[in-house]
């Protein structure tokens, strides 16, 4: 996906039993993926975002974090580890193959399907206006928080 494509749909269940939908939104939204809840890197990531919040509020941007794991698993991540930013559930996958991140990985020379770790910045004409694959984790929050800034 490039940079002032349309985004693809997105309507997921999410933490604290509401509802998300891209569709509804008017302002700037970040979609980021993430492999799983509770595991070092994600919460690194959630927490990073969730430090930001009030400046992504400030550019009425949403920052919404996107896995494949259950509701409640998502709602005992966000209190254990006090995350500010919207959890999405895409148990059956649709969201992550639409999206592109539903890809094959390797670890320790065994390949597997898991989730992308990447981010989406959302224009608030629905397009996407960056794209970031393969993300590292140290200094994302504040790159995308910056791409928001300059939207």
């Amino acid at each position: 996906m490039d940079a002032g494509t349309p985004a693809p749909p997105l309507d997921l269940p999410t933490d604290g039993g509401e509802r998300f939908t891209l569709a509804d939104r008017a302002g700037p939204t970040v979609v980021y993926f993430y492999p799983k809840a509770d595991t070092p890197g994600c919460t690194t990531e959630g927490q990073d975002f969730s430090a930001l919040i009030d400046r992504f509020a400030a550019r009425d941007a949403v920052v919404i974090g996107v896995s494949r794991d259950a509701v409640k698993k998502l709602d005992r991540f966000k209190a254990k580890h006090n995350l500010k930013v919207v959890l999405g559930s895409d148990e059956d996958g649709a969201v992550t193959d639409a999206w592109g991140v539903w890809v094959e990985k390797q670890l320790y020379g065994r390949k597997y399907m898991g989730i992308e770790r990447a981010t989406f910045l959302i224009d608030d004409q629905g397009r996407i206006a960056r794209a970031w694959r393969n993300v590292k984790v140290k200094g994302h929050a504040e790159e995308v928080l910056a791409a928001v800034e300059g939207l």
